[in-house]
């Protein structure tokens, strides 16, 4: 049985996670959060004290570190050597890291491998920075989102004010703009629009309507009702 593979692209506060979440309750698919896998790994090099310029400690570091996601009560958990980090990743300073130690070869490849190997087990909505152009090269549809970096950084320090932390706009729309830099000049697996990518700019789209298109999307791509469809999930 060949599944069904949705990839999407795109540069920091875009809402790939929003929306590949919501999607994928729409259609019944698995979503698969690699940024939160990655994240696990930057956790586990800074709880050990690794420097994100330390590429070899970083690389040993991968032998050590077990990453797998699991479910609990519909809702996805990124466990990290067995222990649930879900509420520890989502830091700016895991952020940060995971931007600098995503570049290094050795880290990408194992999350590649596990990334992989879900895709082909089941219908799932990957996102990230490299799924169309490299995870999943052969995915069915792939999306490329994006949104100006100043609506992306209004979005980001929502969800920190949200979280009680205190933060100021030009700074996190400056951090967005380095790592856009860094995730686009990366060595390895750059973040680009694949070729055959649908190009999306979410700036004045609400995740409603954003759902909407890459749904339609999937449906001329020839996804069938194996995709169970629940128009009450948004």
């Amino acid at each position: 049985m060949q599944y069904f593979n949705i990839a999407i692209d795109g540069p920091a506060g875009a809402g790939k996670s929003t929306i590949a979440k919501a999607a994928a309750a729409r259609l019944g698919f698995i979503y698969v959060d690699t940024g939160a896998m990655y994240r696990a790994m930057a956790l586990f090099a800074l709880e050990k004290g690794i420097p994100p310029e330390d590429e070899e400690g970083i690389r040993k570091a991968c032998c050590q570190a077990d990453i797998t996601i699991a479910y609990e009560d519909g809702k996805q958990q990124i466990l990290l050597n067995g222990k649930n980090v879900s509420g520890q990743i989502r830091t700016e300073q895991v952020g940060n890291m995971t931007s600098k130690i995503s570049v290094y070869l050795p880290v990408r490849k194992k999350m590649t491998e596990l990334q992989q190997k879900l895709a082909a087990n089941a219908n799932v909505i990957m996102d990230g920075r490299d799924i169309g152009t490299f995870v999943l090269p052969n995915a069915q549809v792939k999306i490329y989102l994006t949104a100006d970096t100043r609506i992306r950084a209004e979005r980001r320090m929502k969800e920190l004010e949200e979280k009680g932390q205190i933060c100021n706009l030009d700074e996190i729309e400056a951090d967005i703009k380095e790592r856009d830099y860094r995730d686009m000049h990366r060595e390895h697996s750059p973040l680009k629009q694949a070729e055959d990518a649908v190009y999306l700019d979410t700036s004045r789209m609400n995740p409603e309507q954003v759902v909407e298109q890459i749904i339609a999307i999937a449906r001329k791509q020839g996804l069938s009702n194996g995709g169970k469809e629940n128009s009450d999930t948004l």
